[in-house]
């Protein structure tokens, strides 16, 4: 019978829940070529809670010492830009394949709607000390992301699970002027990734959330339906094996 480990809500202003929702499976798996009878196995669930910002396609990372995507109050570097303003995760799924520590990597095919979810599954040998990094890019909006970073999964045991609902962060790479032709999501279709750099601010924090055309941003072409509160995605690993 499957039990619940712990709840944790990722940031420290959020109360605890623990809900399941529907999902969806994807098996585009790659894990990493350690070979001993220490095996253990995931299945990784990852709900959109927002009203109208679809989550890019996820990126997850199983390893052995933690692979950090991105670190709050530090400068992002080029890959997590590429995720928060494109939404393309495969520049941090390919930093954290090259890694000796890395157990196992996935990526989602397709964005999450909202209120939708999909299920990933991971699994490796010599998973003893293991830890998870997902990451998603907040579509309709310059340069937010969300995910967990380098949680750990030691003290899971079969069938226990883990829920943990996470925020939004501001990548600090790009403005968030909300103006049209500088977001990918459909609610601009506009530019993805771009290398140069105006947001002043340079560093990863907590997304503030945006302001639309609603709420008197007149350059914005976001409307009130793309506001967004914290938490914005929940997360849910259950060990499988």
């Amino acid at each position: 019978m499957k039990t619940h480990y712990k709840i944790i809500s990722y940031s420290a202003v959020l109360s605890s829940l623990l809900i399941l929702s529907g999902c969806h499976s994807n098996d585009n798996v790659s894990s990493g070529g350690n070979t001993n009878d220490n095996k253990r196995s995931y299945t990784v669930s990852v709900s959109n809670l927002t009203g109208n910002q679809p989550l890019s396609p996820v990126g997850l990372v199983l390893d052995k010492e933690g692979f950090k995507a991105w670190m709050t109050g530090q400068t992002a570097n080029e890959a997590l830009e590429q995720l928060a303003e494109g939404g393309d995760a495969s520049a941090l799924v390919s930093q954290a394949s090259a890694l000796a520590s890395n157990l196992a990597t996935t990526t989602g095919t397709g964005a999450i709607a909202s209120g939708m979810s999909q299920q990933f599954t991971l699994s490796a040998t010599d998973a003893s000390s293991a830890k998870l990094t997902v990451f998603s890019m907040l579509i309709n909006t310059n340069d937010a992301f969300t995910g967990v970073n380098a949680v750990s999964l030691d003290a899971l045991m079969v069938d226990q699970e883990l829920v943990l609902d996470v925020p939004a962060y501001d990548a600090g790479t790009e403005l968030n002027s909300e103006e049209a032709g500088t977001m990918p999501g459909p609610a601009d279709g506009g530019e993805g990734f771009n290398a140069a750099r105006d947001d002043l601010l340079d560093k990863v924090t907590i997304h503030q959330g945006v302001i639309s055309q609603d709420d008197g941003l007149a350059s914005s072409i976001l409307d009130q339906s793309h506001r967004f509160d914290n938490p914005v995605a929940r997360v849910i690993i259950t060990r499988t094996e």
